[in-house]
């Protein structure tokens, strides 16, 4: 399968912080969530594939390019969305408009208008009176009308309310139904990665902790609720992670079927991606 974006051995050092030896791809026509909690190195990866901030060591390629090699090549087909508009507050949209037309060689006027007027924003009010979710929508509609092959998302439903947080995601839907273009999408926000993601890479701490279709993990991990008693019973080596509560354990496993001929006496519930995420980074380890 094609790749849009590969990464391998990729790390960035800083006082406190190290970005280590982060691999993962990204194949073409799917959407990969990025997820992980607040500083643990989604905004600084995104930066480092935008060749923003240099890297001390690995490799990345979008569409099979080199990204500092490339990067003005590689970059006339990638649309940006960050968590905060980078647009100057005076300008208004018709100005953007007019800027872009000069970055882009495939800039598409009537695309952009298009999209104002599907997200029913006001093409001659400066930038300082919009909201935040217009401010977001103005961002998607700039990110997507030099129709780019990937879409490269930071945050970008991150503090807006659910019915604009769900149009936008609708919006990315939309977008990927053509094969030809692919969304790697940055998050913290698990259920918008639930709703729309073909596959999740998680990130804890600078690394990654797992790169996989969203179905399979939904469907090879479990969570075995358990007393004190019968967690003993539980092999150390098939525990991902546990947590004690007032009631007995609650006890995070891996390939589900063989858990269930296993343990045929528990019963190994469905998990979420936001439980999968809470083992890993708050449960204990035995």
């Amino acid at each position: 399968m094609d790749s849009v974006l590969q990464i391998q051995g990729l790390a960035k050092n800083y006082d406190g912080f190290h970005l280590k030896d982060v691999s993962f791809r990204v194949p073409k026509g799917s959407i990969m969530g990025f997820v992980g909690e607040n500083g643990a190195g989604k905004t600084t990866t995104i930066k480092l594939i935008l060749n923003l901030i240099k890297k001390d060591d690995g490799i990345i390629q979008v569409f099979g390019l080199d990204h500092i090699e490339k990067e003005q090549q590689i970059k006339e087909q990638i649309g940006v969305v960050l968590d905060e508009s980078y647009f100057h507050e005076n300008l208004k949209p018709v100005d953007i408009s007019k800027v872009m037309k000069n970055i882009y060689h495939n800039w598409d006027e009537s695309l952009f208008f298009e999209y104002m007027q599907k997200f029913k924003l006001p093409k001659d009010k400066i930038i300082k009176e919009f909201s935040k979710g217009m401010k977001m929508k103005l961002s998607i509609a700039t990110a997507l009308s030099h129709n780019p092959k990937l879409l490269i998302l930071d945050e970008a439903t991150s503090g807006l309310d659910p019915i604009v947080r769900s149009e936008i995601l609708d919006i990315f839907l939309e977008f990927i139904q053509n094969e030809e273009r692919s969304i790697f999408f940055s998050t913290h926000i698990t259920s918008d990665i639930e709703k729309i993601a073909d596959y999740i890479t998680f990130i804890h701490e600078g690394k990654i902790i797992f790169s996989e279709p969203k179905d399979d993990l939904l469907y090879q991990y479990g969570l075995i609720r358990c007393g004190n008693h019968d967690f003993n019973k539980i092999q150390q080596a098939d525990i991902i992670g546990y947590r004690k509560n007032q009631f007995g354990y609650e006890v995070l496993v891996k390939d589900r079927q063989k858990m269930e001929r296993k343990y045929r006496d528990f019963i190994i519930d469905d998990t979420q991606i936001e439980d999968i995420m809470l083992f890993y980074v708050r449960g204990e380890a035995q």
